[in-house]
């Protein structure tokens, strides 16, 4: 059996759902490794994001990224190379994120009632990447956009 490495970032915002996430993927038996950095009013979300991609590039896992909107989460991690990140807002988002789009990294907005959070990451951390010659294609033109325009 494989276990999935799953690194997660909250900001400030996406701190009141935190323990029931760690505690929801404990559960379900993912190894869960949680950005250090302390939460205030004063933190930036760019830093949280910075460390997932991090460590889901370093050691091949998978990142969620909380924070009031997860607009701007999804905007930092997609400036890493090599991380494919998705503002969800549901299941079929993060199903389709993964299964379509090779996403190794989702951000989602802490409003988000709880029980769909729990939807959001079954769907993300259990779906299987993208198999489909049509999905792979797809991915392999971002990977050469990424390649031709990132610095």
């Amino acid at each position: 059996m494989i276990i999935i490495k799953i690194f997660l970032g909250f900001d400030h915002q996406g701190v009141k759902v935190k323990d029931e996430i760690i505690n929801y993927l404990i559960e379900n038996g993912f190894n869960v490794s949680v950005c250090p950095f302390e939460n205030d009013e004063t933190d930036d979300y760019p830093d949280f994001a910075k460390w997932v991609c991090e460590n889901v590039l370093n050691e091949k896992g998978l990142g969620i990224l909380v924070c009031g909107s997860g607009i701007g989460m999804s905007i930092c991690a997609n400036k890493v190379k090599g991380i494919y990140c998705a503002r969800v807002v549901d299941g079929n988002d993060a199903f389709t994120a993964k299964n379509h789009n090779g996403a190794n990294v989702i951000a989602f907005s802490s409003n988000i009632n709880i029980s769909e959070i729990h939807n959001i990451i079954d769907n993300f951390v259990m779906t299987k990447e993208p198999t489909e010659e049509r999905h792979l294609r797809r991915i392999e033109k971002i990977k050469e956009m990424e390649n031709n325009y990132a610095n």
